[in-house]
């Protein structure tokens, strides 16, 4: 029987008079987000007034992301970050997403990886140089640097020079920091000029500005075969008019954006767990010499890569992006409940994968979860760092190869141990990131 979500979905814990679950939610966003999937399958969140209905299991994961997904628009979430990302591949819907999709996958295809790994390379190779031993680096800001300058290389084929590339690595940190934040806000609060609404809405600006003067720049310069070239040269098949100067800057400040926080964070984890599981690194450092013999790794090494591969897996499992959303176009069934029409649905891929359910001992950090016999124990949905569906990330093969050789050149030249005395702590954003991770240099024996 097809109920009522009032009749029958469960309240998540710690709801409050008035502001719902908003705060629990904002102060303590990934336990908070945890405790939700321990409540049920099907959830409701009160964020203030706004009803949310968070699904929890692999099954309602794919119903939501897959198969219904032609049921569903982008939702609160990627609502709110228009501010930044204005109307990007992240943020849009239906057939414009489609059309921008189509247009820029060419650009994504693993045919082009072997060039964006030499990218890659070039760059790692520069910050394995530029360390020594008993250097003290901010880790989390160390690997931030680096993929920025890869996917502005790879992707707008210039060296973004030091007032635009300072800008960059200035605004995203900002924006990271508080987007997650923002999006779970009260919309009246966007206005109210409270410090982390002025650092958001400066940032937001000063990015895109950046972003249109490297537009400007492109349009006198020399073509590349480059996504920024492509975006200004392309033509809507429909019509045959081309993507206006505003569109390319939405496409590019979320491509900049995408690309460089969520591998930054995802990396900054790596060398945090190497240091903390020592048999880890050790199998990992055995397999960097039988299969590189002292040589850089490069894009045709991957596939032999395999304990690598897997120890990335399990960083991505670990550290998730921690909130989605979709809005309901039309009534919809969930789980034997009727979801109204403009009903928000809610999903953490960061729950999903630390789901006691689905995963033995979540907290454990275990390379071996992937190898071939086990990962096919698990359901269907069950791992889905990239999401699911149309809407999957367009770059996953540029960031399973960034990480891959990321983790092979840093780990082939450097051990990196924990600056004694530090706790670090994961916090929300688009990628669960490390507070601070000052970590000291040491070189391989």
């Amino acid at each position: 029987m097809i109920t009522s979500p009032t009749d029958t979905v469960r309240i998540a814990p710690h709801r409050l008079p008035v502001v719902g679950h908003a705060l629990p939610l904002a102060r303590e966003t990934l336990p908070f987000l945890r405790s939700v999937h321990a409540a049920g399958d099907l959830v409701r969140v009160d964020i203030g007034p706004l009803p949310v209905y968070f699904v929890t299991t692999p099954g309602l994961f794919h119903q939501v992301l897959v198969k219904d997904a032609h049921a569903f628009a982008r939702g609160r979430f990627f609502a709110r970050t228009r501010r930044l990302l204005g109307d990007g591949l992240a943020t849009s819907d239906g057939e414009n997403h489609h059309r921008q999709r189509r247009l820029m996958q060419p650009l994504f295809h693993q045919s082009r990886m072997p060039f964006y790994a030499s990218v890659m390379t070039r760059h790692l190779q520069a910050l394995t140089d530029s360390w020594r031993p008993g250097l003290e680096v901010r880790v989390e800001e160390e690997m931030m640097n680096m993929a920025i300058g890869i996917i502005a290389d790879a992707m707008v084929s210039c060296d973004l020079g030091p007032e635009a590339a300072a800008e960059i690595r200035y605004c995203m940190p900002v924006l990271d920091r508080t987007i997650v934040t923002r999006a779970l806000m009260p919309r009246w609060l966007d206005n109210v000029p409270i410090p982390m609404n002025r650092r958001f809405d400066s940032a937001a600006d000063r990015m895109r500005r950046t972003t249109d003067r490297l537009i400007a720049e492109h349009h006198t310069a020399d073509a590349h075969d480059d996504l920024l070239s492509w975006l200004l040269t392309a033509h809507d098949s429909a019509s045959g008019e081309r993507m206006s100067d505003t569109r390319v800057r939405d496409e590019i400040t979320t491509i900049l954006g995408a690309g460089s926080v969520t591998t930054a964070h995802t990396m900054a984890w790596v060398f945090h767990e190497l240091a903390r599981y020592p048999e880890v690194e050790r199998r990992l450092h055995a397999e960097l010499a039988d299969v590189l013999g002292g040589r850089p790794a490069t894009y045709t090494d991957i596939p032999d890569l395999e304990y690598t591969g897997r120890l990335v897996q399990e960083v991505q499992r670990m550290y998730s992006p921690p909130l989605g959303t979709r809005r309901a176009l039309a009534p919809v069934e969930i789980d034997g409940v009727r979801i109204p029409s403009d009903t928000e649905v809610g999903f953490s891929l960061y729950a999903l994968h630390r789901d006691p359910r689905l995963y033995a001992e979540p907290d454990r950090f275990d390379p071996d979860r992937w190898l071939p016999e086990r990962g096919r124990r698990l359901p269907r949905g069950a791992f889905i760092p990239f999401a699911a569906g149309y809407h999957r990330c367009i770059g996953e093969f540029f960031a399973r190869t960034e990480m891959a050789l990321t983790v092979a050149h840093i780990a082939a030249h450097w051990r990196l141990r924990p600056v004694p005395g530090h706790r670090v702590r994961p916090v929300a954003a688009l990628v669960p990131r490390p507070d601070r991770l000052p970590m000291t240099v040491l070189a391989r024996d």
